[in-house]
């Protein structure tokens, strides 16, 4: 196929360079990696982190903005532009997607997840059950595996920032020269707590 000279440059007369940016409709925040594509085509762009985007495009082809979590938008460039270059803000308005329910199972197959169910052992009333997610043994066992949490982790801070701040200048206590220290240390060893460790660590 060959081409005149008058076709090719009423073909780049026809190339604008599109350019915008991508926005919510109810915040106007960006919407970052929005795809922008030249409808029934594979021609087109991805906005970057702020919502910007630019690409060479066509006047009047149809601009086809898609997003997860947004309705889709369509923009058709004008035709009767007089400059090669063309800007839009473009507004997305957030969608509702409802999915459908998943249902995940430990066992590699329907009839394992059956057979494993119908063979579980059920408590008899519901003192069996209270009994049995509160044996005392897991819930030490449970205690001494968790984390701390947020909560604890700031207290813990906290008291370490406020001791640093309460001995500013001075040089902090040592325990081994507080009295209360040792009087609970006599105690405890009185009462054998110290043996009774020793006992279970020897177990």
């Amino acid at each position: 196929m060959v081409f005149s000279v008058q076709e090719a440059s009423a073909q780049d007369d026809d190339l604008i360079q599109f350019s915008g940016v991508v926005i919510t409709g109810d915040s106007l925040s960006p919407v970052p990696f929005t795809n922008v594509l030249v409808e029934n085509t594979n021609l087109g762009t991805m906005t970057d982190y702020y919502g910007y985007f630019s690409f060479v495009a066509q006047k009047g082809d149809s601009i086809l903005f898609s997003s997860v979590g947004y309705e889709r938008a369509r923009f058709i460039i004008p035709d009767t532009l007089t400059t090669n270059r063309y800007s839009l803000i473009q507004i997305l308005d957030k969608d509702t997607i409802t999915l459908k329910e998943t249902v995940i199972y430990p066992w590699p197959t329907r009839e394992q997840f059956k057979q494993a169910f119908l063979e579980m052992e059920l408590p008899v009333t519901d003192v069996d059950r209270a009994a049995y997610n509160l044996a005392q043994a897991d819930m030490i066992a449970r205690m001494d595996a968790a984390m701390p949490d947020g909560g604890e982790t700031f207290k813990y801070s906290m008291q370490q920032y406020q001791q640093q701040i309460y001995y500013a200048g001075q040089a902090p206590p040592i325990n081994v020269l507080n009295p209360v220290a040792w009087a609970q240390f006599i105690q405890a060893w009185k009462r054998g707590d110290f043996k009774s460790k020793r006992k279970r660590g020897g177990q």
